[in-house]
């Protein structure tokens, strides 16, 4: 008969690229690992790994055991949620994905101090520049993105956290040496910096007039670019050319004068700041939705503004 820590353990070797990283997983030995396995399908009397390749392939009643397995887990879990719910409790797992310099800034500070107040509750925090293609919430209970979502997984219920333009900026050393744009089109004599994040169009500039609502499309040719926000802000702050960037990342140097702001009478597209979540009961549980309460109530108003 199985038990439950054989679903956990299958669970482990199933998601993991081979048995070694299953064993560190589980912190244990590969032997043992190896081991358990072949015990676990001694007594099933099914071969669950297909070992002839180079990589880990599950055989059709691995992929079984795997798939009904996780769905017996998750309604464990989901009783245990509902139980600590009743007892006023936040326990459990909580992951979240979110953007690298968003997370690190904003959401990092409130992952700590929710753990802190909720002790009993183990929360993941993984943070990811590519987040323009959020992928469904298997790996994930909440998702917290900024910006447009391009391909999002369907299903996926949205949630407003807070408001967030988008600048074009250059330091005062760059503007000294050059002349000052005054409209979208004076961009292409300028040097611009491109964030390669996502799969977007980075070189692809989109401007409104404020007053006109006229759409300028300004194409750029990057002479830097790089997919790490915080180097491409370096790289602007050194007087290197023009960025365009989330006014949350851009507002303390703007205040503090390190960066100008460019073409105050057009507006780039705007990048709200967002939070996902799937539509499996789990990721509605109520330490979810707690943590999210708490985030939104960190950012209202919005820090930036």
């Amino acid at each position: 008969m199985l038990t439950t820590d054989d679903l956990r353990f299958f669970a482990a070797v199933a998601r993991a690229s081979s048995l070694a990283a299953a064993a560190r997983d589980l912190n244990v030995s590969p032997p043992a690992v190896t081991q358990r396995l072949r015990a676990l399908e001694a007594r099933l009397r099914v071969q669950l790994l297909d070992r002839s390749g180079r990589h880990l392939t599950l055989t059709d009643e691995g992929e079984l055991l795997a798939e009904r397995g996780r769905q017996v887990l998750e309604g464990l879990s989901e009783i245990d949620d509902a139980l600590a719910e009743r007892r006023g409790e936040v326990r459990g797992h909580l992951r979240i994905l979110a953007p690298l310099g968003f997370g690190r800034r904003y959401v990092a500070p409130v992952v700590a101090a929710f753990q802190a107040e909720h002790p009993e509750l183990k929360i993941d925090l993984a943070l990811s520049d590519r987040l323009g293609g959020v992928p469904g919430s298997d790996s994930w209970d909440l998702a917290i993105h900024v910006g447009e979502i391009e391909h999002a997984a369907p299903g996926l219920i949205m949630r407003s956290l807070a408001p967030n333009e988008r600048w074009a900026c250059a330091a005062p050393s760059y503007l000294d040496r050059h002349a000052v744009p005054d409209t979208p089109g004076a961009l292409r004599a300028h040097a611009c910096i491109a964030l390669r994040e996502n799969d977007e169009d980075v070189t692809l500039w989109m401007f409104r007039s404020v007053e006109a609502l006229d759409v300028h499309r300004v194409r750029i040719e990057p002479s830097l670019a790089s997919n790490d926000g915080e180097v491409v802000r370096i790289w602007a702050l050194a007087g290197r050319g023009i960025i365009v960037r989330s006014e949350w990342d851009l507002i303390e140097d703007v205040r503090a004068g390190r960066l100008i702001r460019l073409l105050p009478d057009y507006a780039l597209p705007s990048a709200p700041v967002v939070a996902l979540l799937g539509t499996r009961r789990r990721a509605r549980a109520a330490r979810t939705d707690r943590f999210l309460d708490a985030l939104q109530r960190s950012l209202e108003p919005a820090p930036w503004r």
